[in-house]
C-alpha cells in the first residue's frame, strides 16, 4: 500500500458511518430483546454490534454461566487471531507511512496490504456475529480505533494545522504551521470572501525533539473584531482562505466541551458530531494529540482538527499526555504543547501557558483553565493567581463562573483513583467560596456527572479506549472480560454520582441567560450524537443556597 494512499482521507474516513475497526449491523424489527431505542430523531429500531468489543454489556445479558464461559472462550480465541492480523496490518501501514516497500514491488505492496486489510475485516466480522448471536440488549460500547493519520500534500509555504483562540475582549490569535520556515507570519482578514481590508503581523517559533524539528509555528493576533461576526482570513499570504466567527457580545452562548481527544476513528466521529451543530467556542480540559513524544503525531492532530479549530476558538489546558518528558533525557516538559497551543496566559498576567482565564459574552461568563500538572500548592504561583483571579470576579456583572482542569477531583471509576485529590484539597475551597457554577475535567476516559457541578468528560475518542470500570453502580452491571463484576460498592462518593457511562461523546453547555443554563452530553451513537444526559443549571450567583456552614472544616463531599 502506497504511503499516499495509506495517509489519505479516503483511507481513514472521518465519519463514523464507515468502519475502521468494526462492523455495524442494522436490523429492522420491533421493540424487544436485541433492540434498543434509536436517537430521538432516528426512526425505526436498530441492533448494533462492534468487533472486538470488551464483552461487557453483552456478557451481562447472558444468565447461563456455562454459556458465558463458552462465549468468553470463543471471544478470547478470536481476539488472539485478530491481534496477530492487526499487528501485521499496522506494520504494513507504518511501513507505508514511512515510504518503505515491504515486498520490493508496487504490486506486491498493494496485494499484501489488501490481503491484510481483508483478513482484518473478516475476523472483525466473525467477532461481530458472535455478539449478534448473544442477543445483547444493551448499548455495545465501542473498542479503541486505529489512528487517523492525515498528511500535508500542499506546498511548504501553505498553512496547515490552523487553529484560533480568543485574546482579550475583542481579539483572536491565529496559529498555524508551515514547512517553509521562512514563510511570513502575517494574517490578512476581512468580512467578505477574498476581500482583506486589514492585516496583522506576529511571530513564529520552532522546536527540536530528538531528531525531529518542527516547521515554523506562527502566532498572529488580529483585531479589534466585532462580536458575533464572520471573518474571512488567509495565513502567510498563501494557500486557502479560512472563515471564523467571533463569540457573541451577550448571552446566550454555547460551549462544546470535549476531553482526552486523540486522533482515532472515534475522534473523527466525535468531531463530525460536533460539526453537525452550531456553537460558539470549544473547551478542552487536556490530552489533545496523544503524541506522547512521537512528534509527527502533533502535526497529524493539527490537520485533523483544523476544519473545526480554524472556525471557532479552541481554548485548551494541558493534560498528562502533553508533558512528554523522558527518563534520563532532560527534555523540558510541555515543549510541544507550549509551542503549538499558545493560550492567553500573558493577558492573565502569567508567565506560564499552563493556566489562565478569560471572559466571554461581554463578561457574562468567566472561564478559568487550571493546570493539573503545574504546581498548585498554597505557596505556588498558580494558587496565588487563582485566588486573585476569583476575587476580581464581580458576580453581579458575571453570573456564570466555569472552571476546567484535567485530573478530575471526583470519580467512581477505578481508573486514576485519587490522582486529583491533592489538587482538590489545595484549591476546592476557593472554588466554593467563589461559588463556581460547574467544574469540567477529563483524564478518565468516560462520562460522569456529580450533581450539576462536577462533570468528567474524558471520552473524546483517544487511542487508549474507554474506562469501563466503575465503583458502586448497582444497576446495569457490567462484567469485564474475565467474567468479574466490574462495579464495586465501597466508594465514598458513589452516592453523589448521578449519571455515568463509559462511551465516547461530547458535551454542550448552553448558557441561556443570567440565571439558567442547560448541559447535555451526546453519546457517539452510530452516525448520530444521541443525547444521553441533560440537566438544567441555576447560576450560583443568584441561588439562595449557602456554604457558610462549611467554613473551617475539610470538604470531603460535594
Amino acid at each position: 500500500m502506497l504511503a499516499s494512499t495509506c495517509l489519505s482521507v479516503s483511507f481513514f474516513p472521518l465519519t463514523a458511518t464507515t468502519v475502521t475497526h468494526g462492523f455495524f449491523f442494522f436490523v429492522s424489527g420491533v421493540p424487544g430483546k436485541g433492540s434498543r431505542r434509536p436517537p430521538r430523531h432516528m426512526p425505526g429500531w436498530a441492533t448494533m454490534a462492534t468487533a472486538t468489543e470488551p464483552a461487557s454489556s453483552v456478557i451481562a445479558s447472558i444468565s447461563d454461566p456455562h454459556a458465558t464461559a463458552h462465549l468468553m472462550c470463543k471471544i478470547k480465541i478470536t481476539r488472539v487471531v485478530a491481534a496477530l492480523i492487526r499487528l501485521l496490518y499496522y506494520y504494513l501501514v507504518a511501513a507505508a507511512a514511512l515510504g518503505r516497500s515491504y515486498t520490493g514491488t508496487l504490486c506486491g505492496d498493494l496485494l499484501a496490504g489488501a490481503m491484510a486489510h481483508s483478513w482484518r475485516l473478516l475476523v472483525q466480522g466473525l467477532t461481530s456475529l458472535m455478539f449478534l448471536c448473544a442477543h445483547a440488549d444493551e448499548y455495545v460500547r465501542p473498542p479503541p480505533s486505529p489512528l487517523v493519520l492525515l498528511s500535508h500534500d500542499k506546498p511548504p509555504s501553505h498553512p496547515q494545522q490552523v487553529h484560533i483562540s480568543v485574546v482579550g475582549a475583542n481579539s483572536m490569535r491565529i496559529s498555524w504551521v508551515t514547512d517553509d520556515r521562512s514563510a511570513p507570519s502575517v494574517v490578512e482578514y476581512g468580512r467578505s470572501p477574498g476581500k482583506y481590508v486589514a492585516s496583522a503581523a506576529g511571530d513564529h517559533t520552532t522546536y527540536h525533539y530528538f531528531f525531529y524539528k518542527s516547521g515554523a509555528i506562527h502566532h498572529v493576533t488580529i483585531g479589534p473584531l466585532e462580536p458575533g461576526t464572520t471573518y474571512y482570513y488567509r495565513c502567510g499570504k498563501a494557500g486557502d482562505e479560512f472563515t471564523l466567527r467571533t463569540p457573541p457580545a451577550t448571552l446566550p452562548i454555547e460551549f462544546v466541551v470535549i476531553g482526552d481527544l486523540g486522533q482515532t476513528g472515534w475522534t473523527a466521529s466525535t468531531l463530525s458530531h460536533i460539526g453537525g451543530g452550531d456553537y460558539d467556542m470549544l473547551l478542552l480540559p487536556g490530552d489533545l494529540s496523544y503524541a506522547d513524544t512521537q512528534q509527527p503525531l502533533w502535526d497529524s492532530f493539527g490537520r485533523l482538527v483544523q476544519p473545526l479549530a480554524s472556525a471557532r476558538p479552541w481554548m485548551v489546558t494541558e493534560g498528562n499526555h502533553e508533558i512528554e518528558t523522558l527518563p534520563i533525557v532532560e527534555f523540558a516538559p510541555f515543549v510541544s504543547y507550549n509551542a503549538r497551543w499558545r493560550m492567553p496566559s500573558e493577558e492573565s498576567g502569567l508567565p506560564s501557558n499552563l493556566y489562565y482565564s478569560f471572559d466571554v459574552a461581554g463578561g457574562a461568563a468567566h472561564v478559568v483553565m487550571l493546570g493539573s500538572y503545574a504546581p498548585f500548592g498554597e505557596e505556588s504561583e498558580q494558587h496565588r493567581w487563582l485566588r486573585r483571579d476569583l476575587e476580581r470576579v464581580d458576580r453581579r456583572r458575571t453570573p456564570w463562573l466555569l472552571v476546567l482542569l484535567h485530573a478530575r477531583w471526583y470519580n467512581t471509576n477505578q481508573a486514576h483513583q485519587g490522582e486529583g485529590e491533592s489538587m482538590r484539597v489545595a484549591m476546592e475551597r476557593m472554588l466554593y467560596e467563589a461559588r463556581v457554577d460547574v467544574v469540567f475535567a477529563g483524564h478518565v476516559h468516560a462520562y460522569e456527572r456529580f450533581g450539576p457541578m462536577y462533570i468528567t468528560i474524558g471520552d473524546g475518542g483517544n487511542r487508549e479506549g474507554l474506562a469501563l470500570r466503575y465503583e458502586n453502580v448497582l444497576s446495569d452491571q457490567v462484567i469485564d472480560e474475565y467474567g468479574r463484576k466490574a462495579f464495586m460498592e465501597d466508594h465514598k462518593s458513589a452516592h453523589l454520582s448521578e449519571f455515568r457511562e463509559a462511551s465516547f461523546g461530547h458535551g454542550r453547555l448552553r448558557i441561556v441567560n443570567e440565571t439558567s443554563a442547560v448541559w447535555t452530553w451526546h453519546r457517539n451513537d452510530d452516525e448520530y450524537a444521541t443525547v444521553r444526559d441533560e440537566v438544567w443549571l441555576q447560576s450560583l450567583a443568584t441561588a439562595k443556597t449557602s456554604i457558610a456552614g462549611t467554613t473551617g472544616r475539610h470538604i470531603d463531599e460535594l
